[in-house]
Formats: structure tokens, C-alpha cells, sequence
């Protein structure tokens, strides 16, 4: 399979839509178990994990054929997944059991389960050195701070009520994070794991990308409909873009020059052009898109 593709998890339909970024067609569907939610590709592209809530399951699947190849019990309600940068863990987050499940790729056995400080967590971003875990919760103002190699909650950064998508710098030198009902974006020193700013943002503030030259970080609004685009530089949003109806999670083409927006209320996925900060086309998916991974 040439790359990249789009993965698009469809949470009312139990599949997943594989959109050739190149043509921008949807060109297979993998059918899935019911209520699929987080999905994360492995490094070669061959194989697709798709986390599943209603059998509470991390199934992978053939990129190429959809055929299922392995399942793994992650607990209760899963919700987003994302592949560490070596490729070798898929850290879940799990909604109902306040636990991050780190699941062994190539086994597809879970090897830890991490204890989260802020309740029903729903993002677990991987640092770009595959140190820590940045936890998202809905029901917490703060961003739990994983210290992989301990397993242990290291810190807490507070960022406003109801924290969402998470995205880091390339260098890794700060993270930014959406907080849903605080209308507000936090930038977070790594380091220190301390808040540098915090930002007003669009209502619903979502999800997060971060362009690959780390210039610009978008933020979706599921109150407006719109993405916003925020300058690293100055911390300030320099663009606003009609996205679609509740655009949720996103992802961007290795290249930077298309963003893909999980549209949850128009069964779509809005495409932008992620230089000219414009939308340049829609995509018909599955029943509420949730999210977005591209390799």
C-alpha cells in the first residue's frame, strides 16, 4: 500500500474508513466491533489497533485486508489510543476504570495498567522521547503527567475544566492542551510541567494537531464548528476556519499540507489545507467520525 492514509474511526457504524490522502477517495472499510473510538496505525503501516468500547477491547487489524489479527482486554470504555514513537507500546486510555492500559504491539498483551489522578481519562499522548504520558480526563481540570519507567503520576498541571486533545512540539519542549469547558488552550512547559499560558479559545475547545514545522497548532471548537489556528510564536490565534458540524479530533499529512477533522455531527471528514489555512473539500465517512490517524 502506497502511503500515507487517513484512518477514521466511525463510532455509530462499527468500521473504520481508510482515505487515500493522495486522491482524497475513501478506498476500503474495515468493519469493527460496536462503538470504535481510538485508533493508532504501527510504523510500517501494515496493521491498524482500533480501541472498541462496547466489548472493551484493543483489536488490530490488517491495514491492507481488514482482517482481524489479534484483540487484547484493555477494561472498561476505551477511548483514545496512540502509539509510542518507538512503535513497541499502544498506551489507551480507559475511561471508566480511571487507568492508562500499555499494551505490548507486536504481542498485543496489556503489560501495565497505570493509575490516573484525574477521573475518566480520555487522552494518553506519548512525550516525543517516550518518557511520560500527558492524560486527558472529563472530569478533572488537570493533566496527569505519567512517568513511564515508574508508572506513577509525576505531576499534575492544571489547565481548566474538562481537558481534551494534547499535542507536543516536534522537539518536545511544550505541549498544548485543549479544555473542553473552559473555553481555553493551555501551553505547557514539558520540562518543568508547568503552565507557560492559557490561552481563550473558540467554545468546546477539542482537539489538538500540531504542524510537523511546529509553527502552528490547531484546536477545534465543537461549539462553533470552526478549527482555530494558534502561532506558536506569539501564542495568539491567527485564523479561524469553518470546519463542520461538532469537528472533534484531528490529524495531519506527514508533508503538513492537509488537515483531517473527525466531523461528529455530519458523518464527514473535513479537509483543510494546513498552509493557506482554508478548507479545500469534505469526505464522506461512516456515522460519527471520532478521531483521525494518518501514516
Amino acid at each position: 500500500m502506497a502511503a500515507p492514509f487517513a484512518y477514521v474511526p466511525n463510532e455509530g457504524s462499527a468500521s473504520v474508513s481508510v482515505i487515500d490522502v493522495a486522491t482524497g477517495t475513501v478506498t476500503s472499510t474495515i468493519k469493527t466491533g460496536e462503538k470504535p473510538r481510538g485508533i493508532a496505525v504501527s510504523l510500517d503501516g501494515a496493521r491498524v489497533f482500533v480501541s472498541e468500547q462496547a466489548g472493551n477491547n484493543l483489536v488490530a487489524y490488517d491495514a491492507k485486508t481488514g482482517k482481524e489479527l489479534a484483540r487484547a482486554a484493555v477494561g472498561k470504555s476505551p477511548e483514545a489510543a496512540y502509539l509510542s514513537p518507538d512503535g513497541k507500546w499502544i498506551a489507551v486510555a480507559i475511561e471508566d476504570d480511571d487507568r492508562v492500559a500499555l499494551v505490548d504491539a507486536s504481542t498485543m498483551k496489556v503489560a501495565r495498567r497505570l493509575a490516573t489522578k484525574g477521573r475518566n481519562p480520555e487522552h494518553a499522548v506519548w512525550s516525543p522521547d517516550g518518557k511520560f504520558l500527558f492524560v486527558s480526563g472529563e472530569n478533572t481540570d488537570a493533566i496527569d503527567v505519567i512517568d513511564v519507567s515508574s508508572g506513577a503520576v509525576a505531576r499534575q498541571v492544571v489547565v481548566g475544566e474538562r481537558p481534551r486533545g494534547i499535542g507536543f512540539l516536534p522537539d518536545g519542549s511544550r505541549a498544548y492542551a485543549a479544555a473542553e469547558n473552559a473555553d481555553r488552550v493551555g501551553v505547557i512547559d514539558v520540562a518543568k510541567a508547568e503552565v507557560l499560558a492559557s490561552i481563550p479559545a473558540a467554545p468546546r475547545s477539542n482537539g489538538i494537531a500540531v504542524h510537523p514545522d511546529g509553527k502552528h497548532v490547531f484546536v477545534s471548537s465543537g461549539g462553533k464548528g470552526t478549527v482555530q489556528v494558534l502561532d506558536t510564536a506569539s501564542n495568539r490565534f491567527v485564523a479561524e476556519i469553518d470546519a463542520c458540524k461538532r469537528p472533534w479530533n484531528m490529524a495531519i499529512t506527514p508533508d503538513g499540507s492537509r488537515l483531517y477533522v473527525a466531523c461528529g455531527r455530519s458523518d464527514a471528514v473535513a479537509v483543510i489545507d494546513a498552509r493557506a489555512f482554508a478548507k479545500v473539500g469534505e469526505i464522506a465517512v461512516g456515522k460519527l467520525p471520532w478521531g483521525v490517524a494518518i501514516r
